[in-house]
C-alpha cells in the first residue's frame, strides 16, 4: 500500500464502483469501511493540528531564547567584561522587572518536565539552534502531512458518494425492472 514520506496510508480512488462491490463485499460493508477509513484520517488530522498548534507555539519561544543567548554571546565576547548589563525580564505574561546581571559566559536553559541544565554560551547557542532546525522541520513535515491528509479524507468521502449514488441508480434501475416486469 502507498503512503506518504512518514507512513500516512494513501487513499485508493474507486475508478470503477461495481469492480469494487461484489457479492462477498455489500455496498453496506464498503460505505462502512469507507466511513472507518474518513474518521481515521480525521482523528489523524486532528493530532496533526494539534501539533501543529504546539509547535507554532514552542517556535517563537525558541527563536527569542535564541536570540537572548547570542545577545549574551556578544556581550560576553567583548573587552570589557565588568560592565553590567541592564535588562527588562519577563516575570509574568504582563509583569516585567529591571535587573543588573554581568555577563559570566554561562546561561540556563529550560529543557522540559521542570530540569534546567546550566550551559557555556556558546553551546547553548548551538543547542538552540539545533532546536529551532528540528521544530522548523516538523512544522515543514506537519503542514505537509495535513495537506496530504485533507487529500486522502476529500478522495475518501468522494469514493462514499460515488458508491452511495451507485447503490442508489441500481436500486431505481431493480425497482423499475420489477415495476416493468409484475405489469408483463
Amino acid at each position: 500500500m502507498e503512503a506518504n514520506p512518514r507512513g500516512i496510508p494513501k487513499a485508493p480512488f474507486v475508478e470503477n464502483v461495481e469492480d469494487h462491490v461484489s457479492e462477498q463485499e455489500p455496498v453496506e460493508i464498503v460505505l462502512r469501511k469507507f466511513q472507518e477509513a474518513v474518521a481515521k484520517y480525521k482523528f489523524m488530522e486532528v493530532n496533526m493540528l494539534q501539533r501543529k498548534r504546539n509547535l507554532d507555539a514552542k517556535i517563537p519561544e525558541i527563536r527569542k531564547t535564541l536570540e537572548m543567548v547570542q545577545f549574551l554571546q556578544s556581550q560576553a565576547s567583548k573587552e570589557d567584561e565588568t560592565k553590567e548589563i541592564e535588562t527588562l525580564y519577563e516575570l509574568n505574561d504582563t509583569l516585567y522587572a529591571t535587573a543588573k546581571i554581568q555577563p559570566t559566559g554561562k546561561v540556563c536553559l529550560w529543557l522540559g518536565a521542570n530540569v534546567m541544565l546550566e550551559y557555556p554560551v556558546e553551546e547553548a547557542a548551538d543547542l538552540l539552534k539545533t532546536k529551532l532546525e528540528s521544530a522548523l522541520k516538523t512544522l515543514k513535515n506537519t503542514e505537509e502531512d495535513l495537506a496530504y491528509l485533507r487529500d486522502q479524507i476529500t478522495t475518501m468521502e468522494v469514493n462514499t458518494a460515488r458508491v452511495y449514488n451507485w447503490d442508489v441508480k441500481q436500486r431505481r434501475l431493480a425497482r423499475a425492472k420489477a415495476e416493468t416486469e409484475s405489469k408483463e
